[in-house]
């Protein structure tokens, strides 16, 4: 069975973020959790080296890197570390390096997590994480609704959100050699759509397919995101 490398982004988890994928996949795919770090001063390579021990606990030697936001940095160097067990990696809303919108929005993120409001954390994120398309299509009730029912972010967020905002990969964009497909959320209010096909074009051979989403593909369109991924899965990496 091909392993499954999950990544998650920042202020969340992998059941938070890959659930659903998860449902859909998990039983043709032997999966690891690969959980970000909680602690500040986590340098890229130390967070990589946690990745590599969870699949090695695991048992999984070649595995599919599938990474989410904070994910997908993590994602490339890991492939361009140890690409003999890295079979192929999967970007959805990816960035290399934060620009200064994205290091404002996770400003504000981490002030309004640690003010402890999380009402007015969960509309902020909300705002940067929404495709406008999502939000004109949903009812307001509905909205509130899933906001209050949304899980907490854990405890480990500010550290998530202290490596995203200087973590750096661009020198490793064109060193994948790995197959690669790049899930493009085109409505993202965080992570520019152009900054995300520019990475794609700065990796060699990548596939590129887009989502008409926000940040949050896992709850704006959840099937058509695990469609992209399972055709990736399924159409022969090597």
């Amino acid at each position: 069975m091909a392993g499954l490398l999950l990544v998650h982004g920042a202020g969340g988890t992998v059941e938070g973020h890959f659930g659903g994928l998860l449902r859909r996949l998990g039983g043709r795919f032997r999966w690891v959790a690969g959980e970000l770090p909680g602690r500040g001063g986590v340098g890229v390579d130390e967070a990589v080296d946690g990745l590599l021990a969870a699949a090695d606990d695991a048992g999984v030697d070649a595995f599919v890197v599938c990474g989410y936001s904070l994910g997908t940095p993590l994602a490339v160097r890991l492939a361009v570390r140890c690409p003999e067990r890295v079979r192929g990696v999967v970007l959805t809303a990816p960035f290399a390096r934060a620009d200064h919108r994205m290091r404002l929005g996770l400003s504000v993120w981490r002030g309004l997590y640690e003010s402890g409001r999380p009402r007015l954390l969960a509309e902020q994120l909300a705002l940067t994480g929404l495709g406008g398309s999502f939000l004109d299509r949903t009812d307001p009730d509905r909205l509130r609704a899933m906001l209050m029912l949304a899980p907490a972010p854990p405890a480990a967020t500010p550290g998530h959100l202290e490596l995203a905002g200087r973590i750096d990969v661009r020198e490793d964009l064109a060193r994948l050699a790995v197959p690669a497909l790049v899930v493009v959320t085109v409505e993202d209010p965080l992570v520019s759509p152009d900054r995300q096909r520019a990475l794609a074009a700065a990796v060699p051979g990548a596939r590129t397919a887009e989502l008409a989403t926000g940040h949050l593909p896992f709850w704006e369109d959840p099937e058509g995101w695990a469609d992209l991924v399972e055709e990736f899965l399924e159409g022969g990496l090597r």
